[in-house]
């Protein structure tokens, strides 16, 4: 046995040790090169540590006889650290010495432990402790009782603090690289091209469908910066990108090929830390179909609307010529004044929704608008109300006007305004239920007034606030009415068209209020 260690002596030994495990940094290499250092300086013929995971289930090992590296298998894993001096050690997080495995019953009797073949040893078992948590095991064997002493027993514990911080480490490394391993393997797999940049927009990688898609093989792409590929949108992104450090953003643009061509794209951009790396993942969509199927469907709209106008036309005329042919007898004139009228307000309904449309494809198109007059505000409520009035008189719903006697006059244009407040009342007439109340009111602050229009009705959750604005977007919703999904989008181009915002505030199940803003002054005014 030896003597019980003096400081220098341990000092050496951690040296050796951490000089040793110092040259590695994936967890077997660790657990290779400890051991081995463990035999050499310590003494012993064998030794073995198993690896736990924070929950203490064993994880991974290694085994070492004399010069030789041994695989275990899962079986013996959680034999040992279940039933073994090991086991004992994991329990109760303390370290043990074993002079004699013959006479101590937490040894776990192996097949070479049997009475014909030497089955006297001596063992040192001593926890891997780290930041407190129990990272592993570690035991030293030597096959002559008493070999392992007092003063082995000293040195590895003097080994076990440095050697669980190496084993937590190594764990770390580990699934770190798994990490970025099925990272890279996404990366390089995705059907979408995806671009790595630091903050500066410098491209730093790009897998295999981002050089396909733009023509250019990597190390030309390590000489560009993402806005030289596409119009990267600050006003989505922000100025050098600062938008990107709160939250990812999400944009359409065109993606530049290296022959001069370019790619209808939608952009997904957001931050990544990649150890102390921080970066930037741009995924670039190609959304070139989507654009064809979105053309042919606003083209075949397009027609359509046009051509509904002309026979549209000849249907408001003969109307109004109908109307002028009604006999003058009381008793059937009323009854036939009622059926025009239904028509009348059909009718009106339908060119409504033909000059929204129109509207929608002028001002995606960036028209200006027509005329802007200073309206007052209680006229185009009056209005839209009035017109209003068929669909809500049918639900047997009222319509209450309630604004400020102050409120300024607006400047519009007049017909568009009045088609907007008229989609939100429809709208809300849809949605509320049979016999309650929307209300239209408004108010004013500078140089801006407010308009809102509230109802009963379900209720839009907060995820798609934003999204019932967009163009033939509805809700999937139990029993919501039916329709082409344009009103909205059409109050969203007409509000901002004249430099206000439209917005909902609504929770589920409490109603949903849509409010707007307008200009209070006129164009030139505004302009000063």
């Amino acid at each position: 046995m030896m003597s019980v260690p003096d400081e220098r002596s341990t000092v050496d030994l951690l040296y050796r040790v951490s000089r040793e495990i110092a040259a590695a940094q994936d967890l077997r290499s660790v657990l290779t090169r400890l051991l081995f250092a463990v035999l050499k300086n310590v003494g012993g013929e064998r030794g073995s540590i198993v690896v736990l995971d924070e929950n203490g289930v064993a994880v991974d090992s290694a085994i070492v006889y004399g010069q030789h590296l041994r695989e275990s298998n899962t079986v013996g894993l959680r034999e040992t650290v279940d039933r073994g001096l090991a086991g004992w050690v994991v329990r109760n997080r303390q370290a043990a010495l074993v002079p004699d495995t013959r006479t101590d019953r937490r040894w776990l009797v192996r097949p070479d432990d049997s009475a014909g073949q030497s089955a006297g040893k001596s063992a040192i078992c001593v926890p891997l402790l780290a930041r407190d948590q129990l990272v592993g095991v570690m035991t030293l064997v030597h096959s002559t009782p008493g070999a392992l002493g007092e003063a082995e027993f000293a040195l590895m514990q003097a080994v076990a603090d440095q050697a669980g911080v190496a084993v937590l480490n190594a764990l770390l490394y580990n699934r770190l690289q798994s990490a970025h391993e099925r990272y890279r393997e996404l990366f390089e797999d995705s059907i979408d091209p995806i671009f790595i940049t630091d903050w500066a927009g410098k491209i730093v990688e790009a897998n295999r469908q981002a050089t396909a898609i733009t023509g250019r093989n990597a190390d030309e792409l390590h000489q560009m910066t993402i806005d030289q590929l596409h119009d990267a949108r600050p006003d989505k992104t922000g100025e050098g990108y600062v938008g990107l450090r709160e939250a990812a953003r999400a944009y359409e643009s065109d993606l530049y090929r290296a022959d001069g061509g370019s790619v209808p794209v939608e952009v997904h951009a957001r931050r990544v830390a990649f150890e102390d790396a921080d970066l930037l993942q741009w995924m670039l969509r190609d959304i070139t179909e989507r654009r064809k199927l979105d053309k042919l469907r606003d083209d075949l709209a397009a027609m359509i609307y046009h051509d509904l106008r002309s026979p549209l036309a000849n249907i408001v005329s003969s109307v109004e010529i109908l109307a002028t042919m009604l006999p003058d007898d009381p008793a059937t004139r009323g009854a036939t004044h009622a059926v025009l009228d239904i028509a009348q307000h059909s009718i009106d309904r339908i060119q409504r929704l033909i000059n929204s449309l129109l509207d929608i494809n002028r001002l995606e198109e960036g028209q200006p608008l027509g005329e802007r007059i200073m309206v007052p505000v209680e006229e185009l409520a009056a209005e839209a109300a009035k017109a209003a009035a068929p669909l809500t008189t049918g639900r047997k719903q009222t319509i209450d006007v309630t604004l400020p006697a102050d409120l300024p006059k607006v400047s519009v244009d007049e017909d568009m305004i009045r088609r907007v407040l008229i989609n939100l009342l429809e709208n809300a007439s849809k949605f509320t239920p049979v016999g309650s109340e929307i209300s239209l009111s408004g108010g004013a602050d500078g140089s801006w007034a407010t308009l809102w229009v509230q109802d009963n009705g379900p209720g839009i959750p907060a995820a798609d606030q934003e999204r019932i604005f967009e163009k033939y977007t509805r809700l999937d919703q139990k029993g919501a009415p039916s329709g082409l999904g344009v009103g909205l989008a059409f109050c969203r181009l007409a509000v901002e068209a004249h430099g206000g915002r439209i917005w909902v505030e609504s929770s589920p199940g409490e109603g949903a209020r849509f409010a707007f803003t307008l200009p209070t002054a006129d164009t030139k005014n505004l302009e000063n």
